[in-house]
């Protein structure tokens, strides 16, 4: 349904202006003739164009620091608004903030105004806003939520960070092994064909790889395809996502490395929202939506289930068996105390070096796997081939 801002003159002579969601210009104006109001102008709301392009963390978050700061300096929000959406080197951000500016001079407020970008502001972000528009703290709520943000942006990308180096070394591992087996064996197969001798086991079974390479590349091509597409359409059915959650925490190293990342990512969050105003059942439902990991979010609502029926946070928590008794201790102390916020605070700091002391166990496990796998695959081809040369360097004494 289409939305008009329309502006009227009430019995008194003053005049309103404001935005309705109606089918047509006409019923708008039948509208407010019910509501004995003179119609000023009625103007339909220009639809605005689905922004091209992407919006990086660092963007919001200087955008989220530079418009606390300009509240806080007394300006208005619009004007504030304008400016950051002139400034802002991002076109696809810029864009948004002018779609903003113009639903906040309709009298939408902020916290709606930005709901209506879902892919620049998130849940928990509208929910900040609002909640710092209520209390007349917005300024302060935003640039809480900006510290927010560079944590966890931090924490992500430390995470990712951390599998760039096996991932590059696992490429150029995969790479050297077509290499091999492309172009390289088949030149010993012509020799050895040659020579007419008979091959060892291990000879024939890296010509028969190589073979079968050159032969069927596009089956082996499909069938790595159409195994990734059936787990990622497996991983979007509901019951996928639990079972390859649940597969992933299990991982050796890995999983713990998820688990402590999770935790992290979970109390900072719901302490960053209970801190700025936000209640605690708002605060499970956007929290468990942030979680990254089903068998966390399910952990997290049935957590919020039981806050509305009158327990607490902690008992469903444990029952989960996914978050650690010292976690579940001190969020039981922060609820007892009443400074769960706080709590939640302190358990994020500790599980950040936790991550950090996570992650680089996760790299030195990889290093000595990496190595071993090199030799073995690598190697072993290479002593492969050479096997029939040294049986013809025999034959030869």
């Amino acid at each position: 349904m289409p939305a008009f801002t329309y502006t009227a003159r009430t019995a008194n002579g003053d005049l309103k202006t404001a935005t309705i969601d109606a089918p047509s210009r006409e019923d708008v104006v039948a509208q407010l003739r019910r509501q004995r109001l003179s119609v000023v102008k009625v103007d339909e709301e220009a639809k605005p164009k689905k922004p091209r392009g992407s919006i990086k963390m660092r963007d919001i978050v200087i955008f989220t620091r530079q418009f606390s700061t300009m509240i806080n300096a007394g300006l208005p929000l619009v004007q504030a608004l304008d400016i950051l959406a002139k400034q802002t080197e991002n076109k696809v951000l810029s864009d948004v903030t002018r779609a903003v500016v113009f639903d906040v001079e309709s009298g939408h407020t902020v916290a709606d105004a930005l709901a209506k970008h879902p892919t620049a502001f998130s849940d928990l972000y509208v929910n900040m806003v609002a909640a710092g528009e209520a209390g007349g703290i917005l300024d302060t709520i935003l640039m809480r939520l900006a510290t927010f943000m560079e944590k966890n942006d931090a924490l992500v990308r430390k995470v990712k960070g951390a599998m760039i180096y096996p991932g590059v070394i696992m490429s150029v591992a995969g790479f050297a092994i077509l290499v091999l087996l492309i172009f390289v064996i088949p030149v010993f197969e012509e020799m050895f064909a040659s020579v007419g001798m008979p091959l060892p086991v291990p000879t024939r079974i890296v010509i028969a790889m190589s073979r079968f390479l050159k032969t069927y590349w596009w089956l082996l091509g499909a069938g790595i395809a159409v195994a990734g597409f059936l787990v990622k359409r497996y991983y979007a059915t509901q019951s996928g996502k639990l079972v390859i959650d649940r597969i992933l925490l299990h991982f050796p190293v890995l999983g713990d490395v998820l688990r402590k990342s999770a935790v992290s990512r979970f109390t900072r969050t719901l302490g960053t929202l209970i801190s700025s105003g936000v209640s605690i059942l708002d605060g499970l439902e956007i929290t468990a939506k942030t979680a990254g990991n089903r068998v966390i979010q399910d952990a997290i609502m049935q957590s919020r289930a039981s806050i509305a029926g009158g327990d607490t946070i902690a008992a469903p928590l444990q029952k989960s068996a996914v978050f650690p008794a010292m976690v579940i201790s001190m969020i039981a102390v922060g609820e007892q105390t009443g400074g769960l916020d706080e709590m939640l605070t302190k358990i994020a700091d500790f599980y950040d070096e936790e991550v950090d002391a996570a992650v680089g166990g996760l790299l030195s496990l990889l290093e000595p796997i990496m190595i071993v796998f090199l030799g073995v695959v690598v190697g072993g081809m290479v002593v492969a081939m050479y096997l029939p040369i040294f049986d013809m360097i025999n034959a030869v004494q």
